[in-house]
């Protein structure tokens, strides 16, 4: 007994080989705890907020050490700035707080994250040996700042009143369930709930819990597993594999990288309900695309969204013709794809994406269905089908760690295919096939049966509840790896 007590302290200090991520059991333990407290004084208002406020911190310690003082001064810079712009009339003055809020965010992102790709690229100009800085990437950076610009942004075009008490912005920019890898929630969609003081109905309550239930299936027993068995494989040495196996590998990655990032959205969505917060859905069914335009509709919506608004509106958005567009359109997707980290293959995965919707917006100009086709099932299907495979060719260059990777992967699809190879691949991957298909197969069921499902477990009895939430946490203690596998978007 002491032993184990001499355990704790290490257990809750910063581990960087540990962070405390919703799918560990440290997490289901602090934050049973935390909601006893929560539910303890959540009718006084200042003590509520202080708990979520030293819990978030707390968490985001556990992944990121002593980063947590740049969140803290990310936020104090926002509040302060955000009161000097309400209060400021000439618009110069107004333009230039908004551009020092950006220009610090930005200037953060540049040098944690793209400071030795820019660095490497620089070297190989001049000629000069690169030695890379070790420079420590803040955890959730990306998702902060995006919120930090937002807000002031959104002030600035008087779309949001500033924020007139420091708890309240603190709370929002610190709150834990979207902090490391989104949704990137706005503040025009939370402080009024900050504000009205929520608390959740039961009706959330059984949502959320639904929403955490499928999130960590999504993780645990279907993106963890496959990656672990085959996806991580395919890609370490794809000239080991036939064809269809790279096929199979590239299409893999893409339904694990779904169910990973929908997997995170969901939970945090599902955290925020218990605690009476609501956000807008992050993922919409993305693999029922019939176009490249329609994924981007459904897929990250939170970051798409916020690319709109930020980056492709200011740009000039459609407002100096056609061609314009198309290039703000195809600029927006390049600076999404080098959001994503300090890689070359982020930015090519961006540019392809850009180069697809500008594709897709051209012919859809200038060649268009006859009338009465284009509703027809085999036609959506066929669409469908085809959007897919675009967005698994892309995925491939996401996940690749180089052109070469993905050109051998080339060569062995569309020169190597062996499909008589499918027998034995369903043999040896019996569990990563049905783990496909299955998830696949949820994915395309109607909305309706989705919905239906989780409006049934919420009107069930409290014990029945309870009961699957048990049994659902035993399977997925069952099935997880044996290693804790970090969130794919935690690495931006």
């Amino acid at each position: 007994m002491n032993h184990l007590l001499s355990q704790i302290p290490q257990l809750l200090a910063y581990d960087p080989a540990q962070p405390m991520l919703f799918n560990t059991g440290l997490f289901l333990v602090l934050f049973v705890i935390f909601m006893f407290l929560y539910l303890v004084v959540k009718g006084h208002r200042l003590l509520k907020m202080l708990l979520v406020i030293a819990f978030s911190l707390y968490f985001y310690y556990k992944s990121g050490s002593w980063c947590v003082y740049i969140l803290c001064g990310v936020c104090v810079s926002d509040y302060a700035l955000g009161r000097l712009l309400g209060v400021t009339r000439r618009d110069i003055w107004r333009r230039a707080i908004v551009l020092l809020n950006v220009g610090v965010n930005v200037g953060m992102l540049v040098y944690f994250k793209y400071f030795n790709l820019l660095y490497e690229a620089f070297c190989s100009i001049v000629s000069t040996s690169f030695e890379p800085l070790d420079v420590i990437l803040p955890a959730g950076i990306s998702f902060f700042t995006f919120r930090s610009i937002s807000y002031m942004v959104d002030v600035y075009r008087g779309d949001l009143e500033p924020c007139r008490n420091f708890l309240d912005y603190f709370f929002f920019l610190t709150f834990f369930p979207p902090l490391l890898a989104g949704p990137v929630v706005r503040a025009r969609d939370m402080l009024g709930q900050i504000r009205e003081n929520p608390s959740a109905t039961r009706e959330m309550i059984s949502e959320g819990l639904f929403l955490i239930m499928t999130g960590l299936v999504k993780k645990v027993m279907i993106a963890d597993y496959i990656s672990a068995n085959f996806v991580d494989r395919i890609f370490d040495n794809p000239a080991l594999y036939s064809g269809f196996e790279n096929l199979m590998g590239a299409i893999g990655f893409t339904v694990q990288l779904y169910c990973d990032f929908s997997g995170y959205s969901d939970m945090a969505i599902g955290l925020a309900l218990l605690m009476g917060y609501r956000f807008k859905i992050n993922f919409d069914a993305p693999f029922k695309s019939q176009s490249p335009t329609e994924f981007w509709r459904r897929w990250h919506i939170s970051l798409s969204t916020w690319l709109r608004d930020y980056v492709y509106i200011p740009l000039g958005g459609n407002r100096h013709g056609r061609a314009r567009a198309y290039l703000n359109q195809f600029l927006t997707m390049v600076i999404g794809g080098f959001w994503h980290g300090a890689s070359w293959m982020y930015v090519i995965w961006g540019a392809y994406h850009g180069l697809l919707l500008v594709a897709h917006k051209v012919i859809s100009k200038v060649w268009k269905l006859p009338e009465g086709l284009a509703g027809r099932p085999e036609v959506k299907v066929l669409n469908i089908a085809i959007t897919f495979m675009l967005v698994v060719a892309g995925f491939t260059l996401f996940r690749a760690p180089d052109l070469e990777t993905v050109a051998v992967m080339g060569q062995q699809i569309f020169g190597d295919f062996h499909l008589s190879v499918l027998p034995q691949f369903v043999e040896g991957y019996i569990l990563i096939v049905g783990a496909l298909v299955a998830s696949m197969a949820a994915h395309f069921t109607p909305r309706s049966w989705t919905t239906g499902t989780a409006r049934v477990y919420e009107v069930m009895p409290v014990a029945f509840q309870a009961a699957i939430l048990a049994l659902v946490i035993f399977l997925v203690i069952q099935t997880r790896q044996s290693e804790i596998v970090p969130f794919i978007y935690l690495q931006y």
